[in-house]
């Protein structure tokens, strides 16, 4: 099977089982280490139920913590039916978890964020809320990844950010964590963004509710081109 009749038949499974967008990869100036020596990769994007993201614009709910929760087993399982495709084809290919796994918990980081295979896939850009942006969903997804060795039609990456002036997110964060710096890819996230302050301040508004993890989700909520997407799914 050559790569554009692969890309296909993996584009074609994941949207019949509700994936929102897809996107290929080509991580060649990532450090091979990080990558896992693996070229390609696959972006995979959940949305968020737009609902439940357009009640949380003062703080986290329990129906938007077990939304996340929901649509990250789905993204596990998603990832893992991607790489049973591209192994099929005789590529080796390597699923990773949508959260939680590989986290330094020095920085709170990883060492290939989702957000960052996103936007060499052309999925979106990172906003300064840190966060993937995308045209269609705004924030409100979840990501997942597979990498592979299996050569893919790639996309032209994202560089730049698209957020330009706006700073809804900025000013409505509790924990003051973006600092309004406008993201490019040789940008590190700890030049624009607190996470320490995202975390802690996540953390009090869960506890505020009775939810004992790090989730909060304003700025998801609060960003433009989230509300984009909302307004199309109330039909407004």
């Amino acid at each position: 099977m050559n790569s554009k009749d692969l890309c296909l038949q993996i584009k074609a499974a994941l949207l019949d089982r509700g994936v929102s967008l897809v996107g290929f990869a080509d991580l060649i100036e990532i450090p091979a280490e990080v990558r896992h020596s693996k070229r390609f990769a696959v972006s995979i994007a959940m949305a968020l139920d737009a609902s439940i993201i357009a009640n949380i614009r003062t703080g986290p709910t329990r129906e938007y913590y077990s939304e996340y929760k929901r649509v990250n087993a789905l993204s596990s399982d998603l990832g893992k039916l991607t790489s049973s495709l591209i192994r099929n084809q005789g590529y080796q290919a390597i699923p990773k978890e949508p959260t939680g796994v590989g986290i330094d918990p020095k920085t709170h980081s990883t060492a290939l964020p989702h957000k960052t295979v996103a936007t060499r896939a052309g999925l979106g850009w990172i906003g300064k809320c840190a966060l993937l942006v995308t045209k269609e969903y705004g924030s409100a997804i979840r990501l997942t990844t597979v990498l592979t060795d299996a050569q893919l039609e790639t996309a032209i990456p994202t560089d730049h950010s698209l957020c330009g002036d706006c700073a809804i997110c900025v000013n409505l964060c509790p924990g003051n964590a973006p600092t309004g710096k406008n993201w490019n890819v040789k940008l590190y996230r700890d030049s624009f963004f607190d996470f320490s302050a995202c975390r802690k301040a996540a953390r009090e508004g869960a506890a505020k509710i009775g939810i004992d993890d790090t989730v909060c989700g304003i700025c998801i909520s609060v960003c433009p081109w989230t509300l984009k997407y909302i307004e199309r799914e109330n039909g407004t």
